[in-house]
Formats: C-alpha cells, sequence, structure tokens
C-alpha cells in the first residue's frame, strides 16, 4: 500500500460513526450488511448513513453490491489487511516488541 493510499483509508476511518460502522462490518463478514440494517443498528439516519459510506467507500475500506433494491456493504479485508501490513511492516526494526506478559496470553 502506497502512502496517499494509507492516509486516505485511515482519513475515512477517522470519525467514531464510520468506525462504528466499519467495525459492524468487519463483525458481519463477507456476507455484509444492507443500509437499512446497519441503520438499524447504529441508530444512524439514513440520510447520514449516506454520507457516512460514501466516505468509507471513496477510502477503498468496504464494499457495496446491489441485491434486488437494496445495496448491501461489506468490510474490504483486503484493503484492511493491506492498511494493517502498511502500519506494522517495519515494527521495532525486527526486535520483538511485545511485552512478556502479553506474549504469554
Amino acid at each position: 500500500m502506497e502512502i496517499k493510499n494509507a492516509v486516505l483509508t485511515l482519513t475515512s476511518l477517522a470519525q467514531e460513526s464510520r468506525l462504528e460502522i466499519f467495525r459492524l462490518l468487519v463483525k458481519a463478514g463477507k456476507t455484509g450488511l444492507s443500509a437499512g440494517k446497519i441503520s438499524e443498528l447504529t441508530q444512524i439516519p439514513p440520510s447520514t448513513l449516506s454520507f457516512h459510506m460514501k466516505e468509507l467507500l471513496i477510502g477503498g475500506i468496504v464494499h457495496s453490491r446491489q441485491e434486488g433494491r437494496f445495496v448491501i456493504y461489506s468490510a474490504h479485508f483486503v484493503v484492511m489487511n493491506e492498511l494493517m501490513t502498511f502500519l506494522t511492516e517495519n515494527c521495532c526494526s525486527g526486535e520483538e516488541c511485545l511485552p512478556d506478559f502479553i506474549q504469554r496470553c
């Protein structure tokens, strides 16, 4: 992942409602959720949800697909994993970075 893409993706997640939506979509897995179900579970009004979904789509961190008259959103796991790799690829210069008590868990 290039730094410009990482910044765009992180920017799309850098808001409380969008982060909540993304975490919900991660939990839903590949099946995803309809816009109506996301609105219901997050208590975000449909018009506001549309704005947030647009930002997540621009950031590339979610997919959308049409199923009949419903728009189904799902987390874009490839982009999520690319972002995590980008953020941690040079972690601790190859040295062990987790405290001993965490490694034992």
